[in-house]
């Protein structure tokens, strides 16, 4: 059955100041997929997945054409609450970044934020998204204990179930796994498949083996410019664009 399409970019444009950092970028985000941007350091991938939740927003002198939209709203358009909208659309960052305070507050914050109060509902959202990000059972017995305290690969997971406890429909992974030791990887990896049944995923890797392990999708980005997108096998396989081929086959980058 043919994934229906989240997000849909048409026409993308980025600019730093002068800089023209991502050029006339078109893509469709299949829901309940996980999608991979790969390229080498500095080629507009993270630049690209931050324009999906309007976190460049934030940064001085950025400028944007084209249009992106969720399902069918244009999350660019006039009086679009950024508040709401980074609730829909998620952020994990490439560094774990618990905030410095209990396992349970890590979880609960974003609930709270959004106005729930109720003890019961913040437990079981606090359990559920917990399990959610696998790791439930390695903390259950420490709620109340710092979300510092824990290995890093803990820590990511626990800033997973924090993105989660909001329930968004798309999870933005920026290099989720690149602080992280083998283990903690295939652990988040295996995460990654499991919760694409509930949620769009988009993560940004510079692991070539971790995008043909996790995505459906591959979008391959060379110096702001989307070079080439489809389906992962087909692109690690057969890629049209040599410049794709060159990359995956380690010629450069």
């Amino acid at each position: 059955m043919e994934k229906r399409t989240k997000i849909t970019v048409r026409d993308l444009n980025l600019y730093y100041g002068e800089n023209h950092a991502l050029k006339d970028v078109n893509m469709n985000i299949r829901e309940n997929c996980v999608t991979a941007f790969i390229g080498p350091s500095g080629c507009g991938k993270s630049t690209f997945l931050k324009t999906l939740n309007r976190m460049n927003d934030l940064v001085d002198g950025v400028r944007i054409t084209g249009e992106v939209k969720l399902d069918d709203e244009d999350i660019y358009a006039e009086g679009v609450d950024t508040t709401v909208l980074r609730k829909r659309i998620g952020m994990v960052f490439q560094q774990p970044n618990p905030f410095p305070m209990s396992i349970y507050d890590n979880i609960a914050y974003g609930p709270r934020v959004h106005g729930m109060k109720d003890k019961s509902k913040l437990d079981a959202i606090v359990e559920e998204s917990l399990r959610g990000a696998a790791i439930f059972d390695e903390v259950k017995d420490r709620l109340k204990k710092s979300a510092l305290g824990l290995s890093g690969g803990q820590q990511q997971r626990i800033c997973i179930a924090r993105a989660l406890a909001v329930q968004p429909e798309v999870l933005l992974m920026d290099e989720p796994t690149s602080a992280l030791d083998p283990i903690s990887t295939s652990k988040i990896e295996e995460l990654m498949e499991d919760l694409k049944k509930k949620y769009t995923v988009v993560v940004v890797t510079h692991n070539m083996q971790q995008a043909v392990r996790v995505s459906d999708d591959t979008a391959f980005f060379l110096v702001g410019e989307m070079v080439e997108f489809g389906d992962t096998k087909t692109i690690f396989s057969y890629p049209k664009d040599k410049r794709t081929e060159d990359y995956i086959t380690g010629r450069f980058g």
